[in-house]
């Protein structure tokens, strides 16, 4: 029995079976064909396959690298959670495939709706997330908006010609400037401002205050000229 023959058949059969598409054999080269399978392989193991966008496990690499951005760099960054308002009445009414539209349409309207430098994951169920970079305290209420309305907007298009919109509740947690963090707290300030807007009529967003931060000239010196990673014993006060 051929080991290796066998675990080329199942790459190909898991790749066919999550739409893939498969390199032909005969014409190309045999560095390029398992090139093509490996990228195809991270693909799977990195999207959502009902959405196309990130999922879970990626999207907290992601975060993760934008914890040690603003750790080094000290600028802003916001972290959306997002979670469609009464999606077990879409399920119950009218079917789980007219649900998984739905969710799909969402996620098409939330990829309309971000920067080119935001990245938009599906985290689970209904429930998405977006990782906004650079995005100061001030900027951060348009961003959230923007994304409630995108949704709230749209009519999506189900059987027999009937339309179905639906709204969405977010919550945002702020990643502490020259502060690494931890991805768990961060994901976990944001759901408490999503499930305080779902507490609040729905339809609606909810940012956490943010902290402002004093860091003296030596502490940003020590820093940027050392490449300290370490979080910094910094006060945290909040804006009056």
């Amino acid at each position: 029995m051929n080991l290796d023959r066998l675990r080329l058949d199942a790459v190909l059969a898991l790749l066919e079976r999550a739409g893939q598409p498969l390199p032909d054999r005969a014409s190309t080269t045999e560095e390029d064909f398992v090139q093509i399978l490996l990228d195809g392989l991270c693909e799977l193991s990195t999207t959502d396959p009902m959405t196309g966008l990130l999922n879970r496990r990626a999207f907290l690499w992601v975060l993760e690298q934008e914890l040690d951005r603003v750790a080094r760099g000290g600028e802003h960054a916001l972290l959306l959670a997002v979670d469609i308002d009464h999606f077990k009445c879409v399920n119950d009414t009218y079917g789980h495939l007219v649900g998984d539209q739905v969710i799909r349409a969402v996620a098409e309207a939330l990829k309309g709706c971000v920067r080119p430098m935001d990245t938009v994951a599906r985290i689970g169920g209904e429930e998405f997330c977006i990782a906004c970079p650079s995005c100061s305290p001030s900027f951060a209420p348009v961003v959230a908006e923007r994304v409630r309305t995108a949704v709230a907007a749209r009519q999506f298009a189900i059987e027999a010609g009937l339309e179905l919109s639906v709204t969405v509740s977010c919550g945002g947690a702020f990643a502490t400037p020259w502060i690494r963090g931890a991805v768990n707290d961060w994901l976990e300030r944001a759901d408490q401002q999503l499930y305080r807007a779902k507490r609040e009529g729905r339809n609606c967003v909810r940012l956490e205050e943010m902290l402002s931060t004093d860091v003296s000239a030596e502490e940003k010196g020590l820093l940027l000229g050392l490449g300290q990673t370490a979080p910094l014993m910094i006060e945290n006060r909040k804006n009056a």
